[in-house]
């Protein structure tokens, strides 16, 4: 308009009101029948600003032609037929159902309800709350047209609506589009339009893209909670949106709940409905969200108020982030540092014996050694159950190249990741490299606390989500099975180390318990043997169970072994070790030799093929050798011919007998085992009247005919007594070679030296015995028994019986015993009394105790007072004196 022209309007305008307020009988009404919002510029705004101002200089009052309480009564007399609106009670059926419904979820309208039916009985058919956006909020809007703006939009949205819409208000709901429709409704698209207008901060904003998008992700909301039924998930959209203008204006959520919930949803299903969009919008502004977690921990709590900001909230910038600025390259880098890093894919592998290996980049990484090898395979080596990939094939049949294959292949077991796991891992890590490129963009930025903290704490989920992706993940095992075809599985993970639940698995077969040595046999179920084999390396047998995949996975060479090792202890094998030398050393119930177990020349003999080079000694023992001991002796020659070869003897095994063959030794070796026996105290030899125990024998005493028997237990000190042996006695004295003869009379062979002069040696401590005035030097050997005098102590002057300890003669038919008990030892025989006492019933039973304090050192006067007051409570004659 050209700058005369306005001024030519402007005075127009004045000159009117001048000339209308002087003339009693005149009004003038000025009203916009129609407007155009495209001229709402600047300038427009300027131009009716001055006209106001003329208008606005009278006196007269001005009217406004609709109310806010009118709004609903223009929209029902402008769309529905005067007949059909005349009675308004008839419509309080219909209220008093939908406000029933909204009072289930709102606490306000359940408390003051009967208001609540007034509101709505005036608003009906139109929600109030709608109507009252519009009016208040919408009419703010340079581009609405206030009346005329909402007599369009509920014009386009009813004729819209009414075809499908059941609802029992006019709400949010006539603003969607028919459900089988995407995008949004025609009367939605006009306001999205007129929102996008509406420049804020120097901008508009796209309101009909962030429209569509919500109402996408209700849409997919309402599939998630079945519960929705009247699509109050899109409802909750609009409604936001709706509230949401102008920029900066928001929703509670009891308004919220109030414009969705006519149709009476379940409340849960909408909350959580609600609450799940808080986490896949786009635009709503997260400043109103409160805590992830309510107070009590138990669930997340709603948002006191809802807006959809006119900028992307986090989770969109995060989507961005995800699908334009993080590469692929960044995933793999991160992937292949975090699989290094989750420890529960190798937990407890290394120390149940197998060696590890985590992301190995080539088959000769994991060496071909026969040790057993457990691997976390690479993202390259993806498989499927049934059906390993390449990659994790070639770490089975390869070493260094395809012309290099693998000999040990059942000493090998892999974890590769599945196809879907490992694609649900890159996910997870793109997610959280999603975030931390969104806190590197705002890094600079100044942010709102809330805002902030959701980011920190979206970021760190996201994090801590990645190790149970991986765990979940790597879950196809590639191993060899029976018939040597490598097959993919997959194990089900759960909180167990990933190695264990691979261990259990039966179709890994692997064993970590040594196996029996009976199933090395020829003919056992492991096979091990050629026919007619004699012998094997031991290093050979180990092997095997890493070659031959008829076998099961043995973690640790040391439990074949030791298996090994039980088998020769156990008689079942043979042990040869051929030196450098060419001497042979073998073992034959015995263990072998830690360092010959590590030797590559250790062989095994079945005991028919094995001669052995010498005899333990300790196996000559009663009781160990099968069919040796018949009775409580055995002749030097018995034991000779025992192991000359080609004797089998039969073993009584859990009912039935099994044939055990004995393997042959040289006379000379057994005849030294025998002598390193009786040396030890493992044997007792008579010979005549020549007796050896725990000592050398000397040369010539050794023949056929020299009896072995077990070995003499020591002699308890009362046999060497008067009483006990009154033949060695003369005169209140005896000599150790009286006692030996004594003694050898008594028994019928003669006594082992070694045992009578331990038993000596006890009585002299004990103080039952004395070296006699004139007594050679003891201790001594048997040559010198004759000079040993010995005879029972003397009382100490004063005392009227012998020292505690001392010998005491007794009468025949009483038996005594005496020992220095410590204070435990003497607990336990507490604790045994009562049995003694029942077993002695009948029979006179008497204990006669003596207690000594000290060993020479000083002893304060109260400690022996206090120890005497609690010994004279049992006995006066126990008191302690000196």
């Amino acid at each position: 308009m050209a700058e005369v022209w306005r001024g030519r309007l402007v005075d127009f305008f004045q000159y009117l009101c001048q000339a209308v307020t002087k003339v009693d009988r005149c009004a003038m009404v000025a009203s916009l029948l129609a407007s155009d919002p495209e001229k709402s510029d600047p300038f427009g705004k300027e131009l009716i600003a001055q006209i106001f101002e003329i208008f606005n200089r009278q006196k007269e009052e001005g009217v406004q032609p609709v109310q806010k309480e009118d709004v609903a009564e223009v929209l029902r007399r402008r769309f529905f037929e005067t007949a059909s609106i005349a009675d308004t009670e008839s419509f309080r059926p219909h209220v008093t159902t939908a406000v029933a419904n909204i009072a289930d979820l709102d606490e306000t309208v359940r408390k003051d309800r009967k208001n609540a039916e007034d509101r709505f009985l005036r608003s009906y058919p139109f929600h109030p709350d709608l109507t009252d956006i519009f009016y208040t909020r919408w009419t703010q809007l340079d581009g609405f047209q206030r009346t005329r703006g909402i007599l369009r939009t509920f014009a386009l949205a009813l004729r819209d609506a009414e075809k499908w819409d059941s609802s029992p208000l006019v709400g949010p709901n006539v603003f969607l589009p028919a459900p089988d429709q995407k995008g949004i409704a025609e009367a939605a698209r006009e306001l999205t339009g007129i929102a996008t207008r509406e420049v804020t901060e120097g901008r508009g904003h796209e309101w009909t893209a962030i429209l569509e998008g919500e109402l996408a992700k209700a849409r997919t909301i309402q599939t998630e909670q079945p519960g929705l039924k009247f699509r109050e998930m899109e409802q909750a959209v609009c409604a936001v949106f709706l509230s949401s203008q102008p920029i900066g204006q928001k929703a509670r959520t009891p308004d919220l709940v109030a414009l969705v919930s006519a149709t009476r949803p379940d409340r849960i299903e909408l909350e959580k409905g609600l609450r799940r969009w808080t986490e896949l919008s786009w635009f709503l502004d997260e400043a109103e969200f409160a805590s992830d977690v309510a107070d009590n921990g138990q669930a997340k709590a709603l948002p006191k108020a809802w807006r959809l900001g006119n900028r992307p909230n986090l989770k969109q910038m995060h989507h961005d982030a995800c699908n334009n600025r993080v590469t692929a390259e960044a995933v793999e880098l991160k992937l292949l540092a975090d699989v290094q890093q989750t420890k529960s894919l190798t937990q407890g592998a290394a120390a149940a014996g197998a060696r590890v290996h985590t992301l190995p980049e080539r088959p000769r990484d994991v060496e071909n050694d026969g040790d057993f090898h457990f691997a976390i395979l690479g993202p390259k080596a993806v498989s499927d159950s049934g059906k390993p990939s390449p990659d994790a094939r070639r770490f089975i049949d390869e070493t260094t190249g395809p012309d290099r294959p693998r000999t040990y292949r059942n000493a090998v077991v892999l974890v590769a990741p599945s196809r879907d796991g490992l694609d649900a891992v890159r996910t997870r890590i793109r997610e959280y490299l999603g975030w931390e490129e969104v806190r590197s963009q705002l890094k600079d930025q100044p942010q709102d606390p809330i805002r902030e903290e959701m980011l920190a704490r979206w970021t760190e989920e996201a994090r801590r989500r990645i190790p149970e992706a991986i765990r979940q993940a790597w879950s196809i095992v590639v191993t060899v099975n029976e018939q040597n075809d490598i097959h993919a599985f997959k194990v089900t993970v759960g909180s167990e180390p990933l190695f264990s639940t691979v261990k259990a698995d039966k179709r890994s077969r692997i064993q970590d318990t040594a196996i029996s040595a009976e199933a090395m046999l020829p003919g056992g179920p492991y096979d091990l043997w050629r026919e007619d084999e004699p012998s094997r390396r031991v290093k050979d047998l180990v092997s095997a169970f890493a070659e031959n995949p008829k076998l099961p996975k043995m973690l640790r060479q040391k439990e074949i072994l030791d298996t090994v090792d039980q088998g020769v202890q156990a008689g079942i094998f043979v042990a040869s070790l051929t030196r450098p030398d060419k001497s042979v050393k073998t073992w034959w119930r015995t263990p072998i030799d830690e360092a010959a177990r590590r030797e590559p020349a250790l062989e095994v003999f079945l005991p028919e093929k094995a001669a052995l080079s010498e005899v333990h000694p300790s196996v000559l023992a009663p009781g160990v050798l099968p069919g040796l001991w018949n009775g409580d002796s055995v002749t030097v020659a018995d034991v000779i011919s025992y192991f000359a070869g080609g004797r089998t003897v039969l073993v009584q095994r859990e009912g039935y007998e099994e044939p055990v063959v004995i393997p042959a030794c040289p006379a000379a070796a057994v005849e030294a085992a025998i002598s390193d026996a009786v040396r030890q105290g493992i044997l007792w030899l008579v010979n005549g009247p020549a007796s050896f125990q725990g000592e050398p024998v000397p040369s010539g005493v050794l023949t056929a005919t020299a009896e072995l028997r077990a070995p003499m237990p020591p002699l308890p000190v009362d046999r060497l007594m008067q009483d006990a042996v009154p033949d060695a006695w003369k005169d209140g004295q005896t000599t150790a070679l009286a006692l030996s003869v004594g003694l050898s009379a008594q028994s019928g062979r003669p006594i082992p030296w070694t045992v009578l002069r331990r038993a000596i040696d006890d009585a002299i401590k004990a103080r039952w015995l004395e070296l006699a005035p004139g007594s050679g030097a003891w201790p001594c050997d048997m040559a010198g028994a004759s000079a040993i005098e010995l005879k029972q102590p003397a009382a100490p002057a004063g005392m009227a019986e012998p020292q505690p300890g001392g010998y005491v003669p007794k009468p025949k038919g009483v038996y005594m015993s005496s020992a220095a008990l410590e204070p435990s030892a003497l607990q336990d025989l507490v604790d045994v009394l009562p049995d003694v006492v029942k077993a002695a019933a009948g029979v006179p039973l008497q204990f006669q105790v003596a207690v000594t304090l000290g060993d020479g050192q000083e002893i304060s006067t109260e400690t022996v007072e206090s120890i005497n007051r609690l010994l004279e409570e049992v006995s006066s004659d126990l008191r302690l004196k000196t």
